[in-house]
């Protein structure tokens, strides 16, 4: 079915969890209603805010915001939702969440959501299978569409290997043999490694001689634009599912270094992996080799931007298709 055989969601409202952020404004039909309000975290995981104002939404929409909550204040906002009515789509992007300890509450709250959610879906085959055998429920696979365009004039040096630490998390226990590992793998390249700190991020303790090694502060603002100045960046977690920034780097034309972990390669078959996950830990021989190689290919060309465009609109198409049919099903 083409994009103009879905079924017209126009009018439809949909309340979005997160109410917006790149990715949910990607896939977003232009002619849905959309429901605020804009805040964070959202009221609608308010069980009694759901209840007091369901009456006026047609379909909510759960991507993420609500890892903070309790197991069980997730199962009572799943309950009060069968309640109303308003029907649940759910999409997954973590089956694991890298920004918890452990997966035991991201784990709950996911058998709660996908018990609940009248449609699932998910961003890559390879999570779509594990969606399956873990939770016994089939998920539809829609591509992350493009989430930015490359800065005109703006050019990557050769051999530059980028590498973000954000907030200390479980999902990236040693910080300091990342980098180390990295470094040795850009110096093998013939490259030199610059590390992005987020705010209250401190440099680990690293020596290096000369000018192999930078730190510079992330700018959230202007991430896009650090990250197409790179030739690699290297992914640092050792647990979670899918990546925006690869999906980032793929519009730049950025090569990505990607942890085993994951669907990262599903996402984007254009990476190079090394050995990171949360059962064995951090391979660094692995990380230094991945590096070193990703050095040694030219960097892909930025992603064809009619491609996608068409892709954009064709996932769009798929969440109408989606909000339409289970707004049908309500209705009957």
């Amino acid at each position: 079915m083409n994009a103009a055989e879905q079924p017209a969601a126009a009018g439809i409202r949909v309340v979005t969890v997160p109410y917006g952020d790149p990715y949910v404004d990607a896939v977003r039909p232009p002619d849905v209603v959309r429901v605020g309000p804009a805040q964070g975290p959202s009221p609608w995981l308010d069980p009694a805010y759901l209840a007091a104002n369901a009456g006026g939404v047609d379909v909510v929409h759960l991507h993420s915001g609500y890892g903070h909550l309790p197991e069980d204040e997730v199962v009572s906002w799943a309950e009060t939702l069968r309640r109303t009515g308003v029907p649940l789509v759910l999409t997954v992007h973590q089956l694991r969440d890298p920004q918890q300890a452990t997966r035991r509450r991201h784990d709950a709250h996911l058998e709660a959501l996908l018990a609940t959610a009248e449609v699932v879906l998910t961003l890559t085959p390879g999570a779509a299978d594990e969606i399956a055998e873990r939770f016994g429920r089939t998920a539809i696979v829609v591509a992350h569409p493009s989430l930015v365009e490359p800065v005109p004039g703006l050019g990557a040096e050769r051999g530059l290997v980028g590498l973000p630490l954000r907030t200390p998390c479980a999902a990236v226990p040693d910080p300091a043999g990342l980098v180390r590992a990295a470094l040795s793998g850009a110096v093998n390249g013939g490259g030199r490694l610059r590390v992005f700190l987020d705010d209250g991020v401190e440099p680990p303790p690293v020596f290096a001689a000369g000018d192999s090694l930078e730190y510079l502060p992330r700018k959230a603002d202007s991430w896009p634009a650090q990250l197409q100045e790179l030739h690699a960046v290297v992914l640092p977690e050792c647990c979670g599912t899918h990546s925006p920034d690869l999906e980032v780097c793929r519009d730049l034309g950025t090569r990505v270094v990607a942890p085993s972990c994951g669907w990262f390669a599903d996402q984007w078959a254009d990476v190079v992996t090394y050995d990171n996950d949360e059962e064995r830990g951090l391979d660094p021989v692995s990380l230094d080799g991945a590096v070193a190689a990703a050095l040694t290919r030219p960097a892909p060309r930025p992603a064809d931007r009619g491609w996608r465009a068409e892709q954009r609109a064709a996932v769009r198409a798929v969440h109408a298709q989606v909000y339409a049919q289970v707004v049908a099903d309500r209705a009957g």
